[in-house]
């Protein structure tokens, strides 16, 4: 694991405990639905979520399908013990792993992973950190490979980018910008993956949450 610093899941100012109650406010069961939708997870997949938090979205694939391999990364123990607390399926509980976003062959292997999925991460990482997640998360999908990332992408209306200045006060102003500016398409591109496409838009009270969807090539 690097021992790069990072920002907290609910920000520099919240307590991590207040994370998933906040979330639930911003529209979560549709956006994180969608973004399963799009994962579609299969008996035989390895799926790795890329900070992972407190372990929604891990826990809603393996309820899914309870057959498919989790494993949830984040560099926080603070969350990954709020996730190891949640209850998951009999005999499908995912792996939790400490570990930084843009390292993680040293946790689940290079190409060893069917799909890779992350949810609110990049928004809070500096540009450097962006793309070195994003090409550590190519690293570890096999040929073929699936990406599905949700996170705050372009804002584009006034409305949202008024809404999404709360997230910018919390989590930083120059790192969120980029995102705000729809920098993730093309990021995402430059990273090697291919077929890349904003696939769903939702509104929120904290500005626009995006579905990305790629392949590795």
């Amino acid at each position: 694991m690097t021992e790069r610093t990072f920002t907290p899941a609910a920000g520099r100012f919240a307590p991590t405990r207040l994370y998933d109650p906040v979330v639930a406010l911003m529209r979560e069961r549709l956006w994180r639905g969608l973004l399963a939708m799009h994962v579609a997870p299969q008996p035989e997949d390895v799926i790795v979520d890329v900070g992972c938090g407190t372990g929604s979205t891990s826990l809603l694939l393996s309820r899914i399908e309870p057959r498919a391999r989790i494993i949830g990364v984040d560099p926080d123990p603070e969350v990954l013990a709020i996730a190891r607390r949640k209850p998951a399926p009999p005999g499908a509980a995912p792996r939790w792993q400490q570990g930084m976003g843009d390292a993680l062959e040293e946790v689940v292997g290079a190409g060893s992973a069917t799909t890779v999925v992350s949810s609110l991460v990049l928004h809070q990482c500096p540009l450097a950190m962006k793309r070195a997640i994003l090409a550590s998360m190519s690293a570890v999908l096999a040929p073929g490979g699936k990406l599905v990332i949700a996170d705050y992408g372009w804002q584009r209306t006034p409305l949202m980018r008024l809404a999404f200045g709360f997230v910018q006060l919390a989590d930083g102003r120059e790192d969120t910008r980029p995102n705000a500016a729809g920098v993730l398409l093309r990021l995402i591109s430059e990273a090697g993956f291919r077929d890349v496409r904003e696939a769903e838009v939702v509104s929120t009270v904290t500005g626009s949450i995006s579905v990305y969807v790629a392949r590795r090539g």
